[in-house]
């Protein structure tokens, strides 16, 4: 199997070719300055010189509160972009994996998200993100869209890798308590991805690693307690922690699709946030 993986350098792109190549597969795996998906020339020649069987699209502008700074530039990479990828993928006849967000959804009540729930976004990041996916689901029938949450790697920044440098400088942090989901760990959720890319097993999907919905107050006192640093975590609700970007409070992903299309569930939550931790977060 041949894959093309865009946005290699990121926490999820990196461990996506680490998977990939574990496996014995030929991967292709570019940085921005390698492959601007925003230049479409760019992206249709490099995706008709290599002829991938999947593309994971994992490029896309994360700045959450940026994006309300420069909208514009954030829809030339998560919409334009992703049209150029995805129009690409249909060229070659490629699977294409597109890693999409619960910042599609307001946020709004406590039930989990399903993927067939109807989406509204608070940002402009999360709406980006959204119109990436309806350009997937319009250009190509052979899609996976997976929605995810709260990534983190070993590779850039992540909440844990800020937590730890927090925890080293400082005895006490504010962390918000009533926006409530799931920590994923971009090793788990590459594996997914991969075995997504033997099937074709096509549709919208939902991965985070399973152990049930915390916030991120509980998710730093975790953090702090499997470090064994002695920074105390103070609650705080979302008025209090003011950012430029709304973030939805209800954060919860239902991921029974997954078993029911014969894919594995991501492992618990504490579990991955151990083994990160133990391989090291540099």
């Amino acid at each position: 199997m041949l894959i093309l993986v865009t946005g290699a350098n990121g926490q999820l792109g990196w461990d996506c070719v680490a998977e990939g190549r574990s496996r014995g597969y030929g991967v292709a795996g570019f940085v921005r300055a390698e492959l601007d998906i925003t230049d479409r020339d760019a992206v249709m020649k490099k995706v008709q010189e290599i002829k991938p069987d999947t593309i994971i699209h994992c490029a896309a502008w994360t700045n959450v509160d940026g994006a309300e700074d420069y909208p514009e530039e954030c829809r030339r990479i998560n919409v334009d972009g992703t049209r150029n990828v995805a129009e690409a993928s249909k060229m070659v006849d490629a699977k294409l994996i597109y890693v999409s967000t619960d910042y599609v959804f307001d946020g709004s009540g406590t039930e989990p998200w399903t993927p067939e729930d109807y989406s509204h976004p608070l940002n402009t990041y999360g709406q980006s993100k959204l119109d990436g996916e309806n350009i997937v689901r319009g250009t190509t029938d052979k899609h996976f869209i997976v929605r995810t949450s709260w990534l983190y790697g070993s590779h850039g920044k992540n909440f844990v890798k800020t937590m730890l440098r927090v925890g080293r400088e400082r005895d006490t942090v504010r962390v918000v308590n009533d926006q409530i989901g799931t920590p994923t760990y971009t090793s788990d959720l590459a594996r997914l991805l991969l075995d997504m890319a033997g099937t074709e097993k096509y549709g919208i999907y939902h991965a985070v690693n399973t152990g049930g919905y915390i916030s991120w107050y509980e998710f730093a006192k975790e953090i702090f307690a499997k470090s064994g640093m002695n920074c105390k975590v103070i609650p705080v609700n979302s008025e209090e922690y003011r950012t430029k970007a709304i973030r939805p409070k209800n954060s919860r992903m239902e991921t029974g699709k997954l078993i029911e299309a014969g894919f594995v569930q991501l492992p618990n939550w504490k579990d991955a946030l151990k083994r990160y931790m133990s391989y090291g977060t540099d």
